[in-house]
């Protein structure tokens, strides 16, 4: 259940898109509308206010927007229709609805949920369909961007199992669950199955299968993220700095193999024999960063891309429209292969990642004793020896 604060700032937004409640019900639903269209606004807050509107023209639109909503936004829809059926107004018999995809054999009523992703790149999918017998069939799946595919399995659980269950990750891991697209929700898991490596696959080997009890087509290869259309014109160019603040952002980590490279040149410059200035040394480091700006998007560009989206996804169902906005514009960004070098974000957030790994390695070796010294190592302890026999 959203709060009041929460539909306040909704309002508030949909108001700063031009849409105006005081305005005549016709002109309301038309601006409505266009925002749905043009995707510059959430479809279940333009639903919600298409509530409030008592007029034909509302039921007629939230008609449309039933036959192809899922999850919380086809709740919302209906919500709002049954507040106008209260009113007694209901979508005219003749209101013509746009096609909707045919249904594939098990994909009726499908609900899914999300979990955050942590630091290190995990998160729990479940799809969600009600079986004739009463309870659900729950598809879920343990994804990691490093691991793929960890675990995977199909049960049938109840209605009170399933809140409770909810409940219990959402206090175990401090993050809540959003609802989700299922045919986002579909692609992640079938994403994860086919970056598993071959030595893993024997613990999920019958995902393909469990699937197949939920859908009839084959595994989705690709898709179109769906937080761009839900975001639309609220996407900036570029994302701002102050990204960084979003736990979400602020906690991510990149895999080792993915930085490992950059901190071996950062650690090899800093052991050099050649004794060079502080200043030199971080003329150095930047050297090393603009690389890494240059060669990540290109590299990982995949795995970095498809991280933001889904941050900037979850930030969207938690409320967080502005920050989600910004999440897209750098996933957009790597997608168009854009040069990252000045782009405050992407330069604070690679400094970021290569001083905290470097802080790391540091204090690790700090914590044990050394029985090999570099070079440079070498000659300060030389130095030091011959200063204390003075």
């Amino acid at each position: 259940m959203q709060t009041d604060k929460t539909t306040e700032r909704e309002d508030a937004a949909l108001r700063d898109a031009g849409y105006d409640p005081a305005a005549a019900p016709a002109d309301a639903v038309a601006k409505l509308r266009e925002l749905r269209t043009s995707g510059a606004a959430a479809h279940g807050v333009i639903a919600r206010a298409l509530g409030a509107i008592a007029h034909a023209d509302a039921a007629a639109l939230l008609a449309e927007m039933e036959a192809t909503a899922t999850g919380a936004i086809r709740r919302e829809v209906r919500r709002a229709l049954f507040r106008l059926r209260q009113r007694a107004i209901a979508p005219p018999r003749s209101t013509p609805a746009p096609p909707a995809p045919a249904p594939r054999t098990g994909d009726t009523g499908l609900t899914a949920y999300l979990t955050t992703i942590d630091p290190d790149g995990a998160r729990i999918v479940w799809i969600v369909k009600p079986r004739p017998q009463g309870g659900f069939a729950r598809l879920w799946g343990l994804v990691s961007d490093a691991l793929g595919l960890v675990r995977a399995g199909i049960q049938t659980v109840s209605r009170r199992d399933l809140r409770t269950e909810r409940e219990e990750v959402e206090q175990r891991s401090g993050a809540k669950f959003i609802d989700a697209d299922w045919r986002l929700a579909d692609f992640i898991l079938c994403e994860a199955y086919r970056a598993t490596p071959d030595t893993a696959r024997g613990r999920v080997g019958g995902f393909l299968a469990a699937r197949a009890e939920f859908f009839a087509s084959a595994p989705p290869t690709e898709i179109a993220h769906p937080v761009y259309a839900e975001l639309g014109a609220d996407i900036p160019d570029e994302p701002a700095a102050d990204l960084l603040n979003e736990p979400e952002i602020a906690q991510w980590r990149l895999a080792d193999e993915v930085i490992k490279p950059y901190l071996d040149e950062i650690s090899r410059a800093s052991e050099s024999v050649i004794v060079v200035s502080p200043v030199q040394q971080q003329e150095r480091v930047n050297t090393v960063i603009e690389r890494a700006l240059s060669e990540l998007p290109t590299m990982h560009s995949e795995r970095i891309r498809r991280r933001l989206e889904d941050t900037a996804y979850y930030l969207l169902r938690t409320g967080r429209r502005r920050p989600a906005a910004l999440a897209a514009s750098a996933a957009r960004m790597v997608r168009d292969r854009r040069d990252l070098k000045h782009n405050p974000f992407f330069q604070t957030f690679i400094r970021d990642q290569l001083g905290a790994r470097v802080a790391e390695e540091r204090q690790r070796e700090s914590a044990e004793p050394r029985l090999i010294m570099t070079p440079a190592e070498a000659m300060r302890a030389q130095q030091q020896a011959r200063t204390r026999r003075r």
